[in-house]
């Protein structure tokens, strides 16, 4: 038998909330996440842009050490 592994959750979430997220978006209808996206795109203070999959983990790490800053 396995053991079920504890998850470890940022601050301020728990099972309950990641739960929710899911709930949330694999019940989305298509109009709703096209919506999403869009307000995405034309929000301020946000570029989205294509990064190379390598480089993903160091571009986390520089907005993670930026949200603490």
């Amino acid at each position: 038998m396995k053991k079920k592994v504890k998850q470890k959750y940022p601050p301020g979430w728990d099972d309950k909330r990641v739960r929710e997220v899911i709930d949330h978006y694999e019940n989305q209808t298509e109009e709703e996440q096209y919506a999403e996206i869009e307000a995405s795109l034309k929000a301020e203070n946000i570029t989205m842009m294509a990064v190379p999959t390598e480089l993903v983990p160091k571009v986390r790490a520089l907005i993670a050490k930026k949200r603490s800053a």
